[in-house]
């Protein structure tokens, strides 16, 4: 007698997490904010930053590494922490784990191209990443084209002192935004202002200073060239004093000069360079005569904080103003 074994097709059957077994979204969303929003606001920051000290290339370098540096912590904290010790310090945080939907662990690729995936979550108006609310197996879009589930760890406890590595790294990049935003202010809006403060006060000074230092008397010669030279810079003394010496071995005559109109060509903190159009008068009744010129200045501030002319250069020489005549 023949007996007849019928054979019924058999499934393979995927274990699923039981659906309480899940993490919800918040926790999910905890989790990601502890790996990623650190690392995001030191890289932002630098980013910010290294576009405002783009005439800094040495802060501009340390902006860049710096940013470089917290990107390469980022995907170790998420790509090869889960792989060696079984979570990232968010994961650990919230004791949540990324396993494939057979409970069989994902790796490092696996982990990267589900967090290329997330672009899906973005591109949808963030709608992916608000879909584990209402998904019975809490997905992302990601979590469903990788066939990813994050369910709640096995073990109740957290690993040994992961609250104290989470709030040094947070700490850390709490500390480097901090000192990101005080490289900012201090190289750039600090030279800024500084620079401003600078235009002001040449504006305000500067034709006062070189319409003393070109108006001389005769008749207190001596004087008015000293105060001349107590105006100038160090650097440009010796040559104004040459020049006053020619004018000394002549036959000088009264020069008075005043500001008509100016402008700031360019400045900085501790430097300007203005172009000034100045009239005059030289001589005496009945050969007074009325003049004008044109000068570049240049103007420096010394140790006492004071503006003074580092270099003067006659643009157009005097002259009578109108036609001549």
């Amino acid at each position: 007698m023949t007996v007849v074994v019928q054979q019924t097709p058999t499934t393979a059957v995927i274990q699923e997490s039981p659906q309480d077994d899940l993490a919800p979204w918040q926790i999910r969303a905890g989790a990601f904010a502890v790996d990623v929003l650190p690392g995001m606001s030191v890289v932002i920051t630098m980013a910010l930053v290294a576009l405002t000290v783009v005439l800094h290339p040495v802060w501009r370098w340390v902006c860049v590494s710096i940013g470089g540096l917290a990107i390469l912590l980022m995907l170790v904290n998420r790509l090869l922490l889960p792989t060696t010790l079984g979570w990232s310090l968010g994961r650990a945080l919230c004791r949540i784990v990324v396993v494939k939907r057979d409970g069989a662990a994902i790796g490092a690729w696996g982990l990267l191209l589900r967090d290329l995936a997330h672009i899906l979550d973005t591109a949808s108006v963030f709608v992916g990443w608000l879909w584990p609310l209402w998904d019975p197996r809490r997905r992302t879009f990601a979590d469903m084209l990788m066939r990813t589930e994050v369910p709640r760890a096995e073990t109740k406890e957290q690993p040994h002192g992961v609250g104290r590595w989470t709030a040094a790294a947070v700490l850390a990049a709490a500390a480097l935004c901090m000192g990101g935003a005080a490289v900012s202010y201090g190289v750039v809006y600090e030279r800024d202002r500084a620079t401003e403060q600078t235009i002001a006060q040449v504006q305000t000074e500067g034709p006062k200073i070189v319409a003393q230092m070109l108006t001389y008397d005769p008749k207190s010669l001596r004087e008015d060239f000293a105060r001349a030279q107590s105006l100038a810079t160090d650097n440009y003394r010796s040559q104004l004093a040459a020049q006053q010496e020619v004018v000394a071995k002549g036959h000088p005559v009264i020069n008075e000069y005043w500001p008509a109109d100016g402008a700031i060509k360019s400045a900085s903190p501790d430097r300007a360079t203005m172009l000034l159009f100045m009239h005059g008068r030289r001589g005496a009744p009945p050969d007074e005569r009325y003049i004008s010129a044109t000068v570049r200045v240049s103007f420096a501030k010394e140790g006492d904080n004071h503006w003074r002319v580092d270099d003067l250069t006659v643009v157009t020489k005097p002259k009578p103003p109108g036609n001549g005549k």
